[in-house]
Order: C-alpha cells, then sequence, then structure tokens
C-alpha cells in the first residue's frame, strides 16, 4: 500500500505541475469579428452539418446558424444522412438562399456515417477559405462564426493564423445524470488531451471537439480532404492529428454555442461513453489494461487509501485525494456545480471504468452500441 499509495501521489505531482495545467478549464475565445483581407473582402465560409434522425433539434440548430451576424459571405450546407424521421423535412422548410438540403448518398466501405456526410457537405461546399463543422444539436451564438473566423486569421506564432480552430461547446447540465456526471466527462477529456499542449505548435499532442471545428481550406486540401481520416470513429482528434502534422491548431471551450442534446438518465451517458470508448483505445485489450491500471492508480487508490488504509499510506491518500478534488474544482466552476462533488471524483472515475470496460466486452462479444439505428461493432458505423 505504501507503494501504491507512493505512485499515486507521484502521478499527481507530475499532472500537476507538468501536464499543461489541463485542470485551469480554458482558454475561451472572446467575441470578436475578423479583420478584412488585403483585397477588402471577409472570407467565405461553408458551413456542414451532418444529420441523422435529429428531428428534435434540428432546427434550432439551423436558425442558430442562418442567424448569425457574421459580414462576409456564408452558406449553411445540411446533409441528411438517410434519416429515418422529419429530420430532412424540417430543414427544408427552413432552406433558402443560405440554406442547402442534400440527400445523403449510401455509405461506402471504408467510411464512418458522420464522415461520409460530411465528406458530401464539403463536395458541394465549393471552394470557400473556411469550412465549419459542426452537429445537427448544437446551437450557436449569433457571434460565433465572427469568433471562430477571427482566431483562426489572427491567432498563431506572430499572429499568422490558425489551420484549425476547435471548440469543446458547454454540454448539457440540466438532469440529475448529467450534474453529476457530465463535468467530469469534460475534466476526463482535458486530462487526456490538454487544451495547452494541443495549442502549442512544438507538441505533438493533437485533439478536437467535434462540435465546432473551423478548418482552413488549404488546411484541408493539404491533408487529402476528409477522405484522410475517413475510417475513424474518434473523428475530431483524427483529423486534429492530421491537420496539426503540418500547421498550428486551437482548442478551447466555447461561451457562443451549446449542445441541445439531452441525457436525462445514467443509462443515456453509459452508452454515449460505451459507444465510443473502446474504438479511443484503438480497439486493445493490452491498451485497454494499460488504462484499467492507470484509472485505478490515479482515481481509486488515493481515496481507497484515505479511508482503509493506516499511518502513512492513509496520510499520502489523504492529501492525493485533494490534490485530485482541487483540481476538478475550475471544471464545477465552469458547470456552475459546488466543489462539494469534488471529493465525489473516485466514484464518478470508476463509472467511466465500468463503462470502458463494458464497451471492450461488447466489442469482443460482438454486441457492439447501436446508435441511431446503426452498429458499432468494432467496424464502422
Amino acid at each position: 500500500m505504501i507503494a501504491l499509495t507512493g505512485v499515486s501521489f507521484l502521478i499527481w505531482c507530475y499532472l500537476w505541475l507538468l501536464h499543461g495545467r489541463f485542470w485551469n478549464s480554458g482558454p475561451e475565445l472572446p467575441a470578436a469579428r475578423p479583420q478584412s483581407t488585403p483585397t477588402g473582402a471577409i472570407p467565405a465560409v461553408a458551413i456542414i452539418v451532418p444529420a441523422r434522425d435529429e428531428a428534435a433539434v434540428i432546427a434550432r440548430c439551423l436558425r442558430s446558424l442562418l442567424a448569425q451576424n457574421y459580414e462576409g459571405p456564408f452558406r449553411v450546407i445540411l446533409v441528411d444522412d438517410q434519416s429515418t424521421d422529419r429530420t430532412k423535412e424540417i430543414a427544408l422548410d427552413l432552406a433558402g438562399s443560405r440554406l442547402t438540403v442534400i440527400n445523403g448518398a449510401p455509405r461506402p466501405d471504408g467510411w464512418a456515417g458522420k464522415l461520409w456526410a460530411v465528406s458530401q457537405g464539403i463536395a458541394a461546399a465549393g471552394e470557400p477559405a473556411y469550412v465549419l463543422l459542426t452537429d445537427a444539436d448544437i446551437e450557436h451564438d449569433p457571434a460565433h462564426l465572427s469568433s471562430l473566423v477571427a482566431a483562426a486569421e489572427t491567432r498563431g506564432a506572430d499572429g499568422g493564423g490558425l489551420d484549425m480552430v476547435s471548440e469543446m461547446v458547454a454540454l448539457s447540465c440540466d438532469s440529475p445524470a448529467e450534474k453529476t456526471l457530465v463535468p467530469a466527462f469534460v475534466f476526463f477529456f482535458q486530462l487526456l488531451y490538454p487544451f495547452a499542449l494541443v495549442n502549442n505548435p512544438g507538441r505533438k499532442t493533437a485533439a478536437a471537439a467535434g462540435g465546432t471545428i473551423l478548418i482552413r481550406r488549404e488546411a484541408l486540401t493539404r491533408i487529402g480532404g476528409i477522405q484522410a481520416v475517413r475510417g475513424a470513429l474518434i473523428d475530431d482528434v483524427a483529423l486534429a492529428g492530421a491537420v496539426k502534422a503540418g500547421g498550428p491548431i486551437f482548442l478551447g471551450h466555447s461561451g457562443h454555442a451549446r449542445s441541445i442534446r439531452p441525457y436525462p438518465g445514467v443509462g443515456d451517458i453509459w452508452r454515449m461513453v460505451a459507444r465510443s470508448a473502446y474504438a479511443q483505445l484503438r480497439f486493445s485489450p493490452l491498451i485497454l489494461a494499460g488504462t484499467v491500471l492507470a484509472m485505478v492508480l490515479v482515481w481509486l487508490v488515493p481515496a481507497w487509501a484515505a479511508i482503509f488504509a493506516c499511518d502513512t499510506p492513509r496520510y499520502v491518500g489523504l492529501l492525493t485525494w485533494v490534490m485530485m478534488s482541487a483540481a476538478y474544482i475550475p471544471t464545477l466552476n465552469r458547470f456552475q456545480r459546488s466543489w462539494l462533488w469534488a471529493p465525489v471524483l473516485p466514484l464518478i472515475a470508476l463509472f467511466y471504468l465500468a463503462a470502458t470496460i463494458s464497451s471492450a466486452v461488447n466489442h469482443h462479444r460482438g454486441v457492439g452500441v447501436v446508435w441511431k439505428g446503426r452498429a458499432y461493432t468494432g467496424g464502422k458505423p
């Protein structure tokens, strides 16, 4: 127990001091407007929205995109990915000069469903300066597109611009299950992909959040188009890795967009995690074993030692538990949750660990997860 608590303590010392200040829960882009180019034009943007069975949310998403106060030319392209509900009909009711609705073609072998829909939207977009990829369950403030393009144009080394700007939008946190589990989901994402390291051109760490990804057209062409990551289930991270290999990227939190997809129960969040957790681990039993060991050391050993151990292991475990809880507080503040939830983090981590193991078990049993009528069994959705 002395050895285990000592390792946990050293891990948390590293995380606090040398892991990109992941606990900081930032940065966040301010509202801004892009400057005119030397020719006097504001860059053109095509907004691509892949949608499959999104009738409950698609109207709010599209209305928010069509209401952008962006001063340059932009258009919205919704790709209906063979929906079985009224997604297409609702979108067509809103269609006009800025909104085009496309019937998605059947998915070819080797393509993930969402990326195939995205690729069709990009093909129809022409040659805008930027492409904004956003999910159908995201609602955007009117200033969002302007802020994204302004960041892409002016940030980066010496203000030379960015090839990709991505934001983790504010997630729904209304139901008791969401209030308990969603802030930790964001916290764990920050731990896996510290935003400061993602935003550092000198580090290999790359990630994006699929709800909002603005990508420069030249960068998309450079990587070979969206087909370069066509089979990826964790498509946002794969796309970020491909882009960062040749240019700077940015990942932050959004104050201008929010998810409107609710997860009312614990089971809903469990299925959301289990759908892609084992894919994140590359369907590797070896990586799964390492992940389980790491999560036990990082999240469970400190609390166990603080409660059940004696003497030195108890005090070291308690100190590590305090460090863990303190790291979680900025994320709780972002979600306007009480800091009293911070010590509960080991139990929440146990939930996510169990969901990850369940994801692996389902994969090896050939069961997979059904999401919007498609089965995820370790192949492509």
